[in-house]
């Protein structure tokens, strides 16, 4: 391999003579004989290329898909992408600094009032990487408040969140227990709630609507059963649009992805975790928090009013050890919010449940299929049984150019057979055809 002027300059410095010299420390066995690549391309020839092996994906645009189990398929307006690509936005690494701009921080303050409104929450911090990470801050938060070393979690949660939260827990030594949900409404077993409330319970997390798709209607019975321990509430932000918001139910901590808020699918995310408390429980609290003072000559000025992190406090004070978080995504979530307004939110979330209650309907139509398998009021969510192979029934659909629900034999053994599937404003009544049809077709 011919070397460059640049090359045999830098060996030469080093005192080699040759590139395998420079390797020799690597053993034998393990080291590959050049890279066999092509030529190069020109910029035409390479957008060519890259065109063509992105035609290959599959998009929710080119075709209707009604996975959502945690991310959802919204509207973006082009304002928001817009406003969010500006250069004063957009930095090298996300801006927790206490000299950062003052657009950015009225931007997150704006974020952290959208939010405490939505949940009807005292303080918002600003904000966490996802709901998952949100609810492992939770527990930890949760033995800060009340004591104890068990934390008490509904069944009807992700899975894959609740190992997360399981990983959070593992450090401090609290153990999770599930608490069961109603076979025939999916929502919390009171009884068994009862039954595991004891002196050594920190708290107990739920959702509304679940990640099975229920709303949760006995929030207040929960509140009472869990007396003085902490209530923690999961929420989609979108249907707090037409939701009883936690704070009113006496949560003490709320959580949940702004995701739904003007960011994109893209292979999962980026996600933003919405984490909210109390007053009382704010010292408590993980994360930052942008406050509204008045600078030296009395204008009005945006701080960092709490910061619990270990690079701002001593390590064994901080309640955190998170060393970022999504603040650009929490901008995105301030601008859509800012431009849909109340009412286009409203709106919104009314037409994801018009659209849940149609699709659910004809699907229950289908001979073989039953929707929604809850006896429970739903937001844009919900659990499809069926007499077929739920992972045939989803191969089928895909080779019919639908992608279907997620499949929750694995996680939900009890739900032999059943998927989960979401539908928001994204989906037309042909996107609904399109998968009665498929579904009308397996046999």
């Amino acid at each position: 391999m011919a070397l460059s002027e640049c090359s045999l300059e830098m060996l030469q410095y080093l005192k080699l003579k040759s590139v395998d010299e420079l390797f020799k420390d690597i053993p034998k066995e393990v080291r590959i004989d050049g890279l066999r690549l092509p030529d190069g391309l020109s910029e035409l020839e390479l957008r060519r290329e890259l065109e063509t092996m992105m035609g290959v994906n599959k998009t929710a645009s080119s075709q209707p898909t009604f996975l959502g189990a945690g991310v959802y398929h919204h509207f973006i307006p082009a304002a928001v992408r817009t406003i969010v690509s500006r250069g004063e936005f957009i930095t090298s690494y996300t801006p927790y600094q206490p000299e950062i701009s003052q657009g950015m921080l009225q931007s997150l303050f704006e974020y952290q009032s959208f939010m405490a409104e939505l949940t009807a929450m005292d303080v918002v911090n600003s904000s966490m990487y996802d709901a998952s990470t949100a609810l492992g801050e939770a527990v930890l938060m949760s033995h800060r408040i009340s004591g104890g070393d068990t934390f008490l979690i509904s069944r009807a949660v992700s899975p894959e969140k609740k190992d997360v939260a399981r990983t959070y827990a593992r450090g401090a030594d609290i153990k999770l227990v599930d608490v069961g949900y109603d076979p025939h409404t999916g929502q919390v077993d009171l009884a068994d709630l009862k039954s595991k409330v004891k002196d050594n319970i920190t708290g107990f997390y739920f959702e509304t609507p679940n990640f099975l798709g229920p709303i949760e209607t006995q929030a207040d019975e929960i509140r009472g059963i869990l007396g003085n321990k902490t209530v923690v509430v999961g929420v989609n932000p979108m249907s707090l649009a037409l939701l009883r918001p936690p704070g009113d139910v006496g949560a003490d901590i709320v959580i949940g992805d702004a995701q739904v808020f003007g960011t994109p699918m893209n292979l999962g995310g980026p996600m933003i975790g919405i984490f909210g408390c109390k007053s009382e429980h704010v010292r408590k609290m993980p994360g930052r928090i942008i406050g509204l003072t008045n600078d030296i000559d009395g204008k009005l000025a945006y701080c960092m009013t709490l910061q619990t992190r270990e690079q701002h406090i001593r390590r064994s004070k901080a309640t955190s050890n998170i060393c970022t978080n999504e603040a650009l995504v929490a901008l995105t979530a301030a601008a859509y919010l800012s431009i849909v307004g109340k009412s286009g939110l409203r709106e919104i979330a009314a037409k994801n449940v018009e659209n849940m209650h149609s699709l659910a309907t004809r699907i229950n139509s289908v001979k073989g299929f039953k929707a929604p398998h809850f006896k429970s009021a739903h937001f844009n969510e919900f659990v499809v049984s069926s007499d077929l192979n739920s992972d045939r029934v989803h191969k089928e659909l895909l080779a019919k150019g639908v992608h279907g629900g997620l499949v929750l034999d694995r996680f939900f053994p009890e739900l032999k057979h059943s998927a989960l599937y979401a539908t928001t404003e994204m989906h037309t009544k042909a996107d609904h055809d399109k998968l009665i049809a498929a579904l009308e077709a397996i046999r």
